[in-house]
């Protein structure tokens, strides 16, 4: 029975746990990231069907799941670290050891499992309205650029200690990078943007294959560092406040 009350406490407790950090995640606000990445996956889908007559395979599907994506994990992370200013929390902040690192993990952790949960449903619906998709597929490559963008912001956050700083840097960022697509098609491992289901011409598919294991391990790679670079900068979280 001990054992029991302790499962049914330990439950309790995470359920809280977890009801808060998404408060404070999405500022009670989670309905309308929802409703918007809702919206620009069916305007982008539509605009592609109705205006620019595009054949929909799955190429174009992953554009689509792309920028909902990436709306998803912007907002919360990009203004995530200064939520607890926000909350008037500095109390409960600096009377739990190692607050830092353990809860602004947790959050980013949930960020990305609510982002990459929404994308599997959109993928789905894309499979049964639209055409028939590789499902899973589909999830792991969309992942990795949207895992690289989400880890990037947060590290960014630690750096400029504000969000509306961090939100223009990480626009200018992607833009960035969006324009030097062009400077990485003779060696595409290196685009973020990477699309897999896009076989250039001028690749063999043993080849593409190769190329796309290479990007998807330095994105991963890549997002492994920023998160761990982000929370050694927490270190000096009391300057953000």
């Amino acid at each position: 029975m001990k054992f029991r009350q302790f499962l049914i406490n330990a439950y309790v407790a995470a359920v809280r746990l977890l009801h808060y950090n998404m408060k404070i995640i999405f500022a009670n606000k989670f309905i309308y990231f929802l409703l918007s990445a809702v919206f620009i996956f069916v305007t982008v889908t539509a605009v592609n069907l109705l205006y620019l007559n595009t054949t929909l395979d799955e190429e174009t599907i992953y554009w689509t799941l792309l920028v909902p994506g990436i709306l998803i994990i912007f907002y919360p992370i990009t203004f995530g670290i200064q939520s607890d200013s926000d909350n008037r929390m500095l109390e409960l902040v600096f009377g739990i050891p190692n607050y830092r690192y353990k809860v602004h993990l947790l959050r980013v952790l949930l960020i990305f499992i609510i982002a990459f949960t929404v994308l599997f449903i959109f993928i789905i619906l894309c499979d049964f309205v639209l055409i028939p998709l590789t499902i899973f597929e589909m999830l792991y490559h969309i992942i990795f650029p949207i895992l690289f963008l989400g880890s990037m912001a947060f590290l960014i956050t630690t750096f400029i200690k504000d969000g509306s700083g961090t939100a223009v840097i990480m626009i200018i960022t992607i833009v960035v990078f969006w324009i030097a697509r062009d400077f990485f098609q003779s060696n595409p491992k290196w685009d973020i943007f990477l699309n897999p289901f896009s076989l250039p011409q001028s690749f063999s598919e043993t080849v593409w294959a190769e190329i796309v294991t290479q990007n998807r391990i330095y994105l991963f790679v890549g997002s492994i560092l920023a998160i761990l670079y982000s929370l050694l900068n927490l270190q000096n979280r009391e300057r953000l406040l």
